[in-house]
């Protein structure tokens, strides 16, 4: 256990001591991103790729931001090429997507590439370090900002995100002796974390199953992802005109609160490719992570003004929007056969049957300004 983490773990250990048992929610956004020990905040650990903990779509070839780039470029005629093309990317990770985009639009699109302004909402310091440094010959057209901050809309364009929505803080609840209760962490006589049943920090727990119509079996745990929805909104704030596109593993909800399978939740942990066996041990060593409702997402943008215009698999989404075309392009370009097929086996991993893209989903929802609107109806 690093310093930091062990920082963090007495730090909430103290927390408790103090305030009594804690939420869930609170426990895991400390756990990943508080901005000493949190496992997204860390500089010391290795999060993405084979010495990491998971494997993400961008990381693992750049087809797959390659892909995205050709449809970007498609959506900038949609709008009529603005000026500038705002992209916004939230979570960026170590900027391998957005190097690979950029690459992409200004090969192939040149009269688009000129007018990109590429922002990067990023929380983590070692993850802007590491972004720096992968958009060096870019530094022109990128620029970092955060978005909680953001009071007025940025701008035309679209914003991205890839397995970010799936990282927010969740509250975990449950039906108890016929009541909705929801999970806190306290600690036990040795002072390891665990469970604590009590009642909801928030009425809007039971708002959220009452407007899905869920209703839980006693026993049942689930987990109910305020922030994502939250997130959602403020986005379609943000935008003036343009797509958001939200990329990301998740079910409908009739689908995941109803599903035998899980019926005891979809929480998990993962460290060095494996499921963990405790989430609660050691806060900021492992990341965590939840299937989102994606019944959810769509209610919240449409509540917020946006209108869906695709939602699929991103294995098919990627064939749609062009990855073989990508690859013929990519492989022609290779330096050398171990590069050629690395990217065969990419493709492999992103389009076939039983790989990596079939349990991810594309979300693409649109903003239209009050003037596209009204010429629409024209």
């Amino acid at each position: 256990m690093s310093e930091s983490t062990h920082t963090l773990a007495a730090q909430l250990r103290e927390r408790i001591e103090r305030e009594g048992p804690i939420t869930f929610r609170d426990w895991m956004e400390a756990a990943l991103y508080d901005p000493q020990g949190g496992y997204y905040q860390r500089a010391d650990l290795t999060r993405w790729g084979g010495a990491g903990d998971y494997r993400t779509s961008a990381e693992r070839s750049p087809l797959f931001a390659a892909t995205f780039a050709q449809y970007f470029a498609a959506l900038d005629e949609e709008l009529s090429a603005p000026h500038p093309f705002t992209i916004i990317e939230s979570g960026a990770g170590d900027g391998s997507f957005a190097r690979s985009v950029l690459e992409t639009l200004r090969r192939d699109h040149p009269e688009t590439f000129p007018r990109i302004h590429y922002l990067i909402d990023e929380l983590s310091d070692d993850a802007r370090h590491r972004i720096k440094h992968a958009l060096g010959e870019f530094v022109e057209q990128t620029a970092f900002v955060q978005l909680s901050d953001q009071e007025e809309p940025i701008g035309e364009g679209l914003i991205f995100t890839n397995e970010l929505l799936d990282a927010l803080p969740v509250h975990r609840v449950t039906m108890h002796d016929g009541k909705l209760s929801e999970f806190y962490v306290g600690l036990n006589e040795m002072g390891e974390f665990v469970w604590v049943v009590r009642e909801p920090s928030t009425p809007r727990l039971l708002e959220h199953l009452s407007r899905q119509q869920i209703s839980l079996e006693e026993g049942q745990i689930v987990e109910i992802n305020l922030a994502a929805a939250d997130w959602i909104t403020r986005a379609a704030k943000l935008l003036r005109r343009g797509f958001l596109i939200t990329v990301d593993y998740g079910a409908e909800a009739s689908e995941l609160y109803h599903d035998p399978g899980r019926y005891t939740g979809t929480l998990r942990a993962f460290r060095r490719h494996q499921f963990a066996g405790n989430v609660l041990a050691s806060p900021g060593e492992q990341d965590i992570t939840t299937t989102i409702d994606w019944t959810q997402i769509r209610t919240a943008g449409e509540a917020a003004g946006l209108q869906t215009i695709l939602f699929e698999r991103q294995d098919q989404f990627l064939l749609r929007a062009g990855l073989l075309e990508q690859l013929e392009l990519l492989t022609a370009s290779a330096a050398d056969e171990a590069g050629r097929v690395n990217l065969r086996l990419a493709a492999r991993d992103l389009i076939l049957p039983g790989g990596m893209s079939g349990s991810f989903q594309v979300l693409v929802q649109e903003k239209f300004s009050v003037f596209s609107r009204a010429d629409s109806q024209v």
